[in-house]
């Protein structure tokens, strides 16, 4: 990375060095995870493994890598309020903008036990996350903890959707990718995604941290922002694309699953690696938000069974505010 870093000063203004790496990082970000995504995809199928596990583990999985190997990066660095204000903020962003965005593009059914149940995990996990950040710190056994919690969730809901239901869903994205058929050419999908996922990562992580210190906003602030709506961006797309096609119930499903693994999985192997420690106010106010959210949606879900045109404005007006807010208390 610091070959990279000198060679784009090079030929830039110093001052300009910052930004290009955050620029280029969120680049690669979504780049990346959008090749791993059909990489993964692909050659889950070429081994035949079952639709109902690739949606599972491959997708909802492989759209979260940007927060995973951000927050890694940033635990490994030492900066602990950008690897859980990344999480955080993703969680915030993948409900009140991105589905905001999705449902005012087409509205989205919210109906089915499946759907209730996970959304209910969601809103469950979260609160498990405030209490931890009231407690200060994720340890690395609260980590191994989330992590045993995320397996027995994902070995639940196949024993449910394969056993009890005896359904075999196709996965969430499947409507929206056409992922190569080769599985030689699918390793190659594979490699250059992790490749840019971890290239890229490094380069956001870095340019965040600088232009956070140069303007005096902290890297909670800067994580739950620009970091955590970057890494977001692969949730954005399948939304988009799902909006489009009349396949709403896509994008919802894969972001809840999403926001679950997030928590999970993200801040479970970054909490294994290194123990994470959580600022006062994140305890007491960024992660109580995102508490308020995924109960909102629950109980939106619950009762309404369906997230209309209006229910989107209000989902992004609530952003914006939330927004405006992170910023001018910065």
């Amino acid at each position: 990375m610091d070959v990279i870093v000198n060679f784009i000063a090079a030929y830039i203004d110093a001052a300009w060095v910052d930004y290009v790496l955050i620029a280029g990082g969120l680049g690669l970000l979504f780049v990346g995870g959008e090749s791993l995504i059909r990489g993964a995809v692909s050659l889950a199928l070429n081994l035949r493994m079952s639709r109902l596990i690739i949606g599972l583990t491959v997708v909802g999985m492989g759209t979260s890598a940007p927060e995973l190997m951000v927050s890694v990066q940033s635990a490994l660095k030492g900066s602990p309020d950008l690897a859980v204000g990344n999480v955080v903020g993703s969680n915030i962003a993948n409900i009140l903008l991105i589905m905001g965005i999705g449902a005012l593009l087409s509205p989205m059914a919210a109906s089915g036990l499946d759907l209730k149940r996970d959304a209910l995990i969601m809103f469950a996990v979260t609160v498990g996350l405030l209490w931890l950040g009231l407690q200060g710190v994720i340890t690395r056994d609260h980590g191994w903890i989330m992590l045993a919690l995320l397996a027995a969730y994902l070995m639940g809901v196949y024993i449910w959707e394969k056993v009890i239901t005896g359904k075999d869903t196709p996965p969430a994205g499947d409507a929206v990718r056409e992922p190569p058929g080769s599985p030689f050419l699918a390793l190659i999908w594979v490699g250059l995604g992790l490749l840019m996922l971890v290239t890229g990562a490094d380069a956001l992580v870095r340019g965040a941290e600088n232009v956070a210190r140069g303007f005096g906003i902290s890297e909670a602030v800067i994580g739950l922002t620009l970091v955590a709506v970057g890494t977001s961006l692969p949730e954005l797309t399948v939304t988009i694309i799902a909006a489009f096609r009349r396949q709403g119930e896509v994008s919802l499903g894969n972001l809840i699953g999403s926001n679950i693994f997030n928590i999970l999985g993200i801040l479970g192997v970054t909490a294994g690696i290194a123990p994470l420690s959580i600022s006062s106010q994140m305890a007491r106010i960024d992660i109580p938000v995102a508490v308020g959210v995924a109960g909102g949606l629950f109980l939106l879900i619950l009762f309404a069974q369906k997230i209309g045109r209006l229910s989107g404005l209000i989902f992004l007006g609530l952003y914006a505010a939330y927004m405006a807010w992170l910023f001018t208390s910065a």
